[in-house]
């Protein structure tokens, strides 16, 4: 496999940090391991094995507020600043994540430890880091929603789901403003794996690697899920058999260059990182952390036409068999949890098509556009979107789970973009509110204009899972935050518009005319 590539390297500081992180995690992952198996160990001092389940159950992750969706008004010139501190606060509930995973048999002992020892610090540290935001913006005379400073509190959060799969938070408050659930019910309300639902706490000391998961409640048969039964709104297709009803395709390959690393350009530019998490890059040649407006449009692009320089990316897919990847060390990689074989997709298909309701306009140069939530575990579903799915039963949809399919058949992860867009901005603060999801009937919200919508398909030859005794065997998951377990829920793709224009010309000609062109 590739290595993780960027165009500056980090400091000496931060390859300590990087260094002593991997160490503490058990070099390579270990600390995840830990993290369930202690639920089936007993040792010398008494720990019985019920003491532990019973510790495991209670307490599975951190649950923090995300202060960057709650940003909306940003001056240009402190955006760096704040993406810096933002970025804090995700390394900052990462490292409290690997405390509270490797902490159980404390937990146990002491009902006040997870509080004192790592809510009540890390409580600290955020509200540290917000009044930094704080200071940023206001020294370029921007204004600071001073309600904010109240979002440093975190919560701890199990890992019970109901029959949607969605979490019930035990009880707990998640702080973030988000409704849980989003008032929607999964898979048309059927019962998952044949009946074991197992609240998706059991263990995952099986899968090759330890890793904090999947589970097994979080994998369903694509055989048992209901057609048309996605039930989230978010991620419609744009497109129909009435309004400009045309496409444009490009094909840019499937990542044969090797384009790994755990940056995320539109979230975290100028953080080593930033996304915590391992991407897939096609397209664009020059995707990290420090690429600018100018280095995008003078980079190379994997697309067939090289009029195409956007980048497409996602967080990379991995079957957790044990095999040491070239990350396996490092941050974003195993170090943090996302461990076992890359698996890259055998089928890239990126679309651009229509809006039901008539013609859409050019998409501005360096758009920013993220779909689907990093954080929808602990977020809730406002922002939720993407899909997995099989081949040959492409009209079973499911966004909390992840498929098993049967002899013969692909996993298929399926995006569809947001296609409305304000007319002014290539960004936002929050980097959401630029944009905005398409409505059932193709209309956008007021104000907002129709785009050629992005539509992504990625086809994946994945050794099924097996469930057995209540535990997934060979499991497979996409890269994601350590507190957010791998949910299936917190999958994602991004996209930076780097089209000439004469190609985005091109494209919305295609669509309004009813034309198919590649």
């Amino acid at each position: 496999m590739g290595r993780n590539t960027r165009k500056r390297r980090s400091s000496m500081a931060n390859k300590a940090i990087a260094a002593s992180a991997a160490l503490a995690l058990g070099g390579g992952g270990l600390i995840w391991a830990n993290f369930y198996a202690s639920a089936h160990e007993s040792n010398n001092n008494g720990w019985s094995q019920n003491q532990t389940k019973a510790a495991a159950a209670q307490v599975a992750t951190i649950s923090c507020p995300d202060v960057g969706q709650k940003l909306t008004n940003v001056p240009q010139s402190a955006r760096q600043g704040v993406a810096t501190e933002l970025a804090n606060l995700d390394k900052q509930i990462t490292e409290a994540y690997a405390r509270l995973a490797s902490t159980r048999q404390a937990q146990a002992g002491d009902s006040g430890f997870v509080q004192n020892a790592i809510v009540g610090p890390l409580k600290e540290k955020r509200a540290a880091t917000i009044d930094r935001i704080r200071i940023d913006v206001q020294r370029v005379g921007g204004q600071f929603n001073t309600s904010l400073s109240q979002l440093a509190a975190c919560t701890t959060q199990n890992a019970q789901t109901n029959a949607g799969g969605q979490q019930q938070n035990g009880g707990q408050q998640n702080n973030g403003g988000q409704q849980q659930n989003g008032g929607q019910q999964q898979n048309g309300g059927q019962q998952q794996n044949g009946g074991q639902q197992q609240g998706g706490q059991q263990n995952a000391d099986n899968n090759g690697n330890g890793a904090a998961g999947p589970v097994a409640a979080d994998f369903v048969n694509i055989q048992n899920v209901q057609p048309n039964s996605r039930g989230l709104q978010n991620g419609l297709a744009a497109n129909g058999n009435t309004g400009s009803k045309g496409s444009f395709t490009t094909k840019c390959g499937v990542n044969e260059n090797n384009l790994f690393n755990s940056d995320n350009l539109i979230v975290a530019p100028g953080v080593d990182n930033g996304a915590h998490h391992t991407h897939d890059y096609v397209g664009n040649q020059d995707n990290n952390a420090f690429s600018s407006d100018q280095d995008l449009g003078n980079a190379g692009t994997s697309c067939q036409n090289q009029g195409d320089k956007s980048t497409y990316y996602w967080p990379v897919l991995r079957l957790q068999d044990g095999t040491k990847e070239f990350d396996a060390a490092d941050l974003g990689g195993g170090a943090e949890g996302n461990v076992g074989k890359i698996l890259k997709a055998k089928q890239a298909e990126i679309k651009f098509v229509g809006n039901k309701k008539g013609p859409v306009v050019a998409m501005p140069q360096f758009l920013r556009i993220i779909t689907g939530d990093a954080k929808a575990f602990t977020n809730g579903l406002k922002n939720a979107n993407t899909s997995f799915s099989c081949t040959g039963f492409e009209n079973r949809q499911v966004t909390d789970k992840y498929v098993i399919c049967p002899q013969g058949s692909s996993v298929v992860r399926t995006s569809n973009f947001q296609s409305c867009w304000d007319g002014k901005n290539i960004d936002s603060a929050n980097h959401r509110d630029q944009v905005a999801f398409v409505g059932a009937d193709g209309s956008c919200p007021n104000g907002f204009q129709a785009i050629p919508q992005l539509q992504v398909r990625l086809v994946y030859d994945v050794p099924a899972p097996t469930i057995q005794n209540g535990q997934v065997k060979s499991p497979y998951a996409v890269d994601g935050f350590p507190e957010q377990l791998h949910k299936p829920i917190t999958d994602h793709n991004d996209f930076i518009n780097v089209m000439s224009t004469q190609l985005m010309n091109k494209v919305v000609n295609c669509i309004n005319t009813g034309k198919k062109c590649q």
